[in-house]
């Protein structure tokens, strides 16, 4: 195809040529020179724009336009400088006129040195602009935006600010050491709590330094350093945390935690647990004895009684189950207070009677006692130790110019005999009480295998309970709780009722522990929830109902969903539900019933320790599940009058306010009572001076008229 070879041929001969032709060469290796120029240009990370000497643009890349949101078709070579300034002002991106801007940027770049500066756009970020001279006239322009980097270095100020506070206000004391071991911070609190000065312990000091400092000025009880630094630095390298209790020379106690970091290094917290600790002792020793005898308590006496039947040779002992005779005549006659005193008398002769310091004398609660007898070498001795609590308790009881008697029947088992476990020994103990005061009283009676009538007339009284709710014979009555701030009420507890055709009513403390034991307390509960649930839908918005709640019902499996599908068919708020649980629910630590009251919890329902203060309170309790309410036992109230036991409320009433926690106190029964309460910040209060247990319909009333008081106010 001769044509295609005349076409080639002219192709090639224009390549010599060009090649040839000078001029030519230099443009093409200048257009080459432009386009690397502006590909390097186009893939800076800044913007840039060049200027010539009349301040119009030469070139800018794709960054210069994003930066400042600028028209590509507007902003092109050529245009003046004042033009782009007008067209940012146009676009609403700067902050200012053009006209603002260009007496801004005009002494930068008219200067004959480099100059930097920063500005901030109307959107608020923020740009650093740097201008350049050109040797022939002009500038370049380099345009970053820092926005993040000044956000992220006002951040890491303000994190520096919150953490110097935070070291300045912490009511802890804090050393934290570096990955080297050496101190590298220390607050104000810890030499605060140490009484010394920053000299004391500067920084850079190793752990063995401090402790050995810490001796030798006298703050910490002498220790063996090596000990010491070698327990923490096997915790930490095994990445564990390390805690112990650093008792000071002055007499406080300091709790020391040590937890690794994990940037390498450690941090030690220092607090001062000084009145906690005295307070859990005082609550320690509570949990283990009787509020008004100080007597040993059923916690205690089990304790004691399942450590002697544990032991490898157990000793043959006795043990004594006692109960007032015509305690209540004395009550009835002489009021509480005199009760009281009564069985503090009591608890005294009772001591007074066993021969030897380790038998244990214990209260059980109300005129119930008990004995354990230790080393009996026969019945005899066992004989002679009831005989003897007989006469001294029968003796007269003088008091304020008033005479008052009461008896006392005993019933006794007798190990190895008559039971080698504590609880066949107290049930058989009992069973030989109960035939005593059958048959009369102010007697004592061993126990004899025959004695079962006691038993029959139990089953009778489950049988009865079994049915009773079936044919409707419980009710509930309703006891209003006050705000001792505001003198309102804020609602009420619901209590049950037993109305028995063939017993009459029924105190709660007879058939509820029936109820727990064969395990009706479940279905029991469950219709005292649901009619607590629309009893309380019918009063005001505000007013809270409180239920108690069993360890059975809990455990029961289906708890949580007795209480959503009581809340959902009375069209009860979860949040005006207040379910109050005893420490024994608390002593479970399983994961079903922690999960339990965590769901409620979720649900908005509040959660009440009820009793706090008898049998086995602990401080424990309220780490491992954080309760709404604490609600002070009546026995502590009773006695707010003397000087440990108001004590001791005001650590709970401060405690409850240090961890967010509402204080109710039960029994309130007099004004100087609630003045007191008052003047310790508690914040709710219940009893008899607040108000009787009462029908539905007459607490209906009352906290309809409440309401109405506080609104019309």
């Amino acid at each position: 195809m001769p044509g295609a070879h005349v076409k080639t041929s002219s192709v090639a001969g224009k390549r010599r040529a060009a090649a040839t032709d000078p001029a030519r060469r230099i443009a093409e290796e200048l257009r080459a020179q432009n386009e690397r120029f502006e590909a390097a240009v186009e893939n800076m990370s800044h913007g840039l724009c060049m200027f010539d000497a009349d301040e119009r643009m030469i070139i800018c890349n794709r960054n210069y336009i994003d930066i400042f949101s600028l028209d590509a078709e507007v902003v092109k070579p050529g245009i003046r400088f004042f033009d782009i300034l007008q067209h940012s002002a146009d676009i609403g991106i700067a902050s200012q006129s053009a006209s603002e801007l260009y007496a801004i940027r005009k002494p930068y770049i008219d200067g004959a040195k480099p100059s930097t500066y920063e500005e901030v756009l109307s959107d608020g970020r923020i740009i650093v602009i740097s201008h350049r001279p050109i040797a022939v006239g002009g500038w370049v322009s380099i345009y970053e935006d820092v926005t993040e980097e000044r956000r992220a270095e006002a951040e890491l100020k303000e994190q520096h600010r919150r953490f110097d506070a935070a070291l300045a206000n912490m009511s802890q004391g804090l050393l934290m050491y570096s990955a080297k071991g050496r101190l590298i911070v220390r607050n104000q609190r810890f030499l605060d709590l140490c009484n010394a000065k920053a000299s004391d312990f500067a920084l850079g000091m190793t752990h063995r330094q401090m402790l050995d400092k810490l001796i030798r000025l006298g703050i910490f009880a002498p220790l063996e350093i090596d000990v010491e630094v070698g327990k923490t630095k096997a915790s930490l390298e095994a990445g564990q945390s390390r805690a112990s209790y650093r008792e000071l020379v002055d007499g406080r106690t300091l709790f020391v935690l040590r937890r690794p970091l994990a940037g390498g290094g450690w941090v030690a917290t220092f607090e001062d647990v000084t009145e906690r600790r005295r307070a859990e002792e005082r609550m320690t020793h509570l949990a283990h004895h009787d509020t008004l005898t100080n007597l040993p308590n059923r916690s205690m006496f089990r304790e004691r009684l399942d450590q002697a039947l544990g032991e490898a040779k157990a000793q043959p002992l006795a043990i004594l189950s006692l109960d007032l005779d015509r305690f209540k005549a004395v009550n009835d006659t002489f009021g509480h207070p005199a009760g009281d005193w009564l069985l503090k008398c009591v608890a005294k002769r009772l001591q007074h009677s066993v021969r030897s310091s380790k038998d244990v004398v214990a209260r059980f609660g109300g005129d119930e006692f008990a004995i354990i007898q230790f080393g009996i070498k026969s019945v005899a001795d066992a004989e002679k130790l009831a005989k003897r609590i007989v006469e001294i308790v029968g003796k007269p009881y003088r008091d304020k110019g008033r005479e008052m008697h009461v008896g006392v029947s005993l019933g006794i088992a007798l190990y190895p005999g008559d039971g080698r476990d504590a609880d066949t020994l107290l049930t058989n103990a009992d069973m030989a009480l109960y035939r005593g005061k059958s048959q009369g009283r102010n007697v004592y009676r061993f126990f004899e295998p025959g004695m079962d009538a006691l038993m029959r007339e139990r089953r009778a009284l489950e049988v009865e309970l079994e049915a009773a709710l079936s044919k409707r014979e419980f009710e509930l009555d309703f006891q209003p709780i006050l705000n001792i701030g505001s003198g309102r009420m804020v609602g009420a507890e619901a209590l049950m009722r037993w109305h028995s055709p063939a017993r009459g009513l029924v105190p709660p403390e007879n058939f509820i522990p029936v109820a727990e034991e064969t395990g009706l307390i479940v279905q029991l509960g469950d219709w005292a929830l649901r009619k607590a649930c629309n009893v309380a839908a019918h009063w005001p918005r505000d007013m809270r109902m409180a239920v108690n709640v069993s360890a059975a019902q809990i455990k029961s499996g289906g708890f949580a969903r007795s209480v959503i599908s009581a809340l959902a068919f009375s069209g009860l708020p979860a949040d005006r539900l207040e379910l109050e649980i005893t420490e024994t629910v608390m002593m479970d630590e399983s994961d079903a019933v922690l999960k339990t009251l965590s769901q409620l919890r979720g649900l908005g329902v509040r959660i009440a320790l009820d009793d706090f203060g008898t049998g086995y309170s602990s401080l424990g309790y309220l780490r491992r599940f954080p309760v709404d309410k604490i609600k002070i036992d009546r026995s502590f109230i009773r006695d707010l009058d003397k000087r440990d036991t108001a004590a001791i409320v005001r650590t709970v009433i401060g405690l409850g306010a240090e961890l967010g926690i509402t204080v109710t106190a039960e029994g309130v029964e007099t004004e100087a009572q609630l003045d007191t309460l008052r003047k310790a910040g508690c914040g709710e209060a219940q009893g008899y001076l607040i108000g009787m247990p009462t029908k539905a319909s007459d607490m209906g009333r009352l906290l309809r008229s409440e309401a109405l008081l506080r609104h019309s106010g």
